[in-house]
């Protein structure tokens, strides 16, 4: 079986699909309202396995007596967790044969929790990777079976990295169940060393803070991108903002915050922080489409107070 929600756990499902591994079914979070009409929308996982003609079980919670039942009705050898959202209790995690395999995306035992490539991107690692693991009641605690890395590039934003591991992972997933099925993988205990944690990061959490050096500010921007988004707000309204672009020097003399139009080859739109001045790239203003942060600026006509906060 295979429990999974969002997109990126996809190329996992399809490189099982593909494998001559039996998928019987598919575990995934309930029906979710999106889009401006708050319509009840499948999971992508969910309307994958629809086409592949699976069966798909969403539980409200994976402890509910009857969805137990069901997991003990199918009998899997195995079942892959790839980002499903939830936690499994212990009775479900007894009845796999073979356990409950995730894969996550980090080198484990480093960033444990929900946005490991987030936290990963934020505190300027050079290298991460997936780890594959089998389930247990801790937090991404399970002994591990198989590893994979990759490289952080310097402009990688959380979604462009994600993408990568998504991809790398799948790969990594499937040589997990060959093993598995064949009896040559064995289980290593993951080491006391090293231990990160990677809790969820919030909206509140993607606020920039100007003051912090342009490194960090660089950092958090391209770690919250695409979600939850970094932001600020500029004349009291929030804003936006997409990666930005730090000078390794710069003469703008601008203070933390301060937001200005400069000249040179052509006009960038800069913002102090507590070291060097950054260029923005692109913005959205609150209510409005994104655009160019050149774009923004010569319609907010900025002035030589402005700030953001």
């Amino acid at each position: 079986m295979f429990a999974g929600t969002p997109a990126v756990a996809l190329p996992a499902l399809e490189a099982l699909l593909a494998s001559p591994h039996e998928v019987v079914a598919v575990i995934t979070r309930p029906d979710a309202a999106a889009g401006r009409g708050r319509v009840e929308v499948a999971s992508p996982i969910a309307r994958r396995a629809v086409d592949a003609g699976l069966a798909v079980l969403k539980p409200a919670k994976p402890s509910e007596p009857l969805f137990i039942d069901r997991l003990r009705e199918l009998a899997p050898d195995c079942i892959a967790v790839v980002a499903y959202g939830a936690l499994v209790p212990q009775p479900a995690l007894g009845i796999p044969a073979r356990g409950w395999v995730n894969l996550h995306f980090s080198l484990l035992p480093a960033w444990r929790g929900a946005a490991p490539v987030q936290h990963a991107i934020l505190h300027g690692d050079e290298i991460t990777g997936a780890t594959t693991f089998v389930l247990e009641a801790g937090l991404d605690t399970g002994p591990v079976l198989g590893v994979v890395t990759e490289e952080i590039q310097p402009r990688d934003t959380a979604g462009t990295l994600l993408g990568r591991l998504s991809v790398a992972g799948a790969g990594l997933l499937a040589a997990t169940m060959d093993g598995l099925a064949a009896g040559t993988l064995r289980a290593v205990p993951q080491s006391p060393d090293g231990v990160s944690l990677a809790p969820k990061v919030n909206p509140a959490d993607a606020r920039v803070d100007w003051s912090a050096s342009a490194m960090r500010v660089d950092r958090l921007i391209r770690a919250c991108t695409p979600a939850p988004g970094a932001w600020t707000t500029f004349r009291g309204r929030r804003l936006k903002l997409e990666p930005v672009v730090p000078f390794a020097t710069d003469d703008t003399s601008l203070a933390a915050g301060a937001v200005g139009l400069i000249g040179g080859q052509g006009p960038l739109v800069v913002a102090g922080t507590g070291t060097t001045s950054v260029m923005l790239t692109t913005v959205q203003p609150e209510g409005k489409a994104a655009m160019p942060a050149v774009d923004w600026a010569r319609g907010a006509r900025l002035s030589a107070e402005d700030r953001f906060v």
